[in-house]
């Protein structure tokens, strides 16, 4: 009990540490100082400096040139760490021994710094808050030294948190997105992105599967089909549809596809619309399928019913899938409607067969800086956790994915705030409350659709991606946690009101 006591009082001691000065802090009773100071001794000794987290883009010689340099890196890493794990297992003699034991405590050593990244992150975060600009500088030091985008999942995930923890104690967050965003990758390498993340990953592709065969189901019997598409981008989706209804029995219905898009700085949208309807209509004339295609270019919510020409004799489907995160809500404005209930009101006066929705499923858009920030953490912990798990040896395809992908996300989320902030996702019970609310009906899941995509991921995806079902949401997530989610809903006619 004696030697409890002892041990509480100094755990004691180190922790109150960290609230003291720099200059001030205390050294335990045991003569040491609190754990990551002490980490940064050590570290520090070795010589390492710090690497900057800067982003470059650059053509493509230079980046095939960097990302080589990159896997050599790697690659040397690997191979000494292997021949080290080698001569500690094959020789027994005493001096063998006592040197493996030193680069295990060695290892050890890294190891806890590495695990503490998480913890630093927390840290850092933290004194923002506080406005303790000279400590944050201090940790975000720390966390750039140990940090890589090579690195493991902890230590690629702390590299782009790094960027937005530094925009945003510098003030630069706003600029950064939008310099990044306007100097993006071409459409070309963002598609390629996007194809390696589909190939490796159910996510998008189960939400594909889910929808076309929905609309596949609600179409039955009848001669024209309506699609309302927001977020239409490539239109990738649609051929298998469209092959489906070229082969069912009777003939295929009249498609008519609406694409509606947000305006995206970097891109010709215009243009690549314009192209996803033409190839789109080019496939539907191979088929034999009547195909008509319309582009919309608006803010979301700025598009209402009487834009889309409906026809009381076509089955009207309006279908979103992911887009809807980026939608403001009322956090900005509580005297105005916020633009996600614009939208989904406007989608009720629309009158759909069905409006099917699929979500990014996170609360980490939440208006406290904190809050946000952990959240956002362990959203992210679980998709590096999966790039690291299903992409293993493919470093330049793993850091093209997380680079295009996943990181502009996080950024924009940690040091953007106001209407620099974009990515607001939240979580599919939240949204249930908002289409509830907004006179939408959520419909029964089918179960035969859902029996198809459990065995989908069942057979032909990793273990731990995971197909559940919740109050008539199909939940897709990682080891347990939910990432994304999928429903259906109708104008509810007898209930709801409108949000004006």
């Amino acid at each position: 009990m004696d030697m409890l006591s002892s041990m509480a009082f100094y755990k004691g001691m180190e922790e109150a540490n960290m609230f003291l000065p720099r200059c001030n802090r205390m050294v335990d009773g045991r003569g040491r100082k609190n754990r990551f100071d002490m980490d940064g001794e050590m570290e520090g000794g070795m010589g390492r400096s710090s690497k900057q987290i800067v982003l470059v883009h650059t053509d493509s010689a230079e980046e095939t040139t960097a990302l080589k340099k990159l896997d050599r890196l790697v690659l040397y890493g690997s191979d000494t760490c292997s021949g080290e794990m080698q001569e500690i297992l094959i020789n027994k003699e005493k001096m063998a021994a006592e040197k493996s034991i030193r680069r295990r405590g060695r290892g050890s050593a890294r190891q806890m710094v590495v695990t503490d990244l998480e913890t630093l992150l927390i840290r850092c975060a933290e004194a923002m808050t506080s406005n303790d600009r000279r400590s944050a500088s201090e940790l975000l030091e720390r966390i750039k030294r140990y940090s890589s985008p090579t690195g493991d999942a902890r230590q690629r995930l702390a590299h782009y948190f790094a960027q937005g923890l530094e925009a945003r104690l510098v003030g630069t967050g706003s600029q950064l997105y939008r310099s990044c965003m306007g100097r993006r990758t071409s459409i070309v390498e963002l598609i390629k992105a996007y194809h390696l993340y589909n190939a490796t990953c159910c996510f998008v592709k189960m939400a594909m599967l889910f929808s076309n065969k929905t609309i596949y189901n609600a179409v039955a019997g009848r001669r024209k089909l309506h699609i309302v598409h927001y977020g239409i981008n490539s239109g990738l989706q649609w051929p298998k549809l469209i092959r489906w209804l070229a082969e069912r029995e009777g003939g295929p219905p009249e498609i008519r596809i609406t694409g509606i898009n947000m305006p995206q700085p970097g891109f010709n949208l215009a243009e690549q619309i314009k192209e996803t309807g033409q190839r789109l209509s080019n496939y539907a004339s191979k088929f034999g399928v009547s195909f008509k295609f319309h582009a919309i270019i608006a803010k979301l919510e700025a598009v209402h019913a009487e834009d889309l020409h409906i026809d009381p004799d076509e089955v009207l489907i309006v279908n979103s899938l992911f887009q809807f995160r980026i939608l403001m809500d009322e956090s900005l404005s509580f005297d105005n409607v916020s633009p996600r209930d614009m939208v989904l009101n406007n989608i009720r006066k629309m009158k759909p067969s069905m409006f099917i929705h699929g979500i990014a499923n996170g609360s980490h858009s939440a208006a406290f800086f904190m809050t946000r920030f952990r959240q956002a953490l362990s959203h992210f912990t679980a998709l590096f956790d999966m790039m690291e798990t299903i992409m293993q040896g493919n470093y330049d395809k793993r850091l093209r994915v997380e680079r295009a992908i996943f990181a502009w996300c996080a950024i924009n989320m940690i040091a953007c705030e106001g209407v620099d902030r974009v990515e607001r996702p939240q979580n599919y019970r939240e949204w249930q409350v908002r289409k509830n609310r907004a006179g939408l009906r959520q419909l029964p899941l089918d179960s035969d659709t859902v029996l198809m995509l459990k065995n989908e991921v069942k057979n032909q995806y990793h273990k731990h991606f995971m197909i559940d079902e919740d109050h008539r949401w199909v939940l897709q997530g990682w080891k347990g946690r939910v990432l994304y989610a999928l429903s259906t809903w109708a104008a509810d006619d007898a209930g709801g009101s409108e949000l004006s």
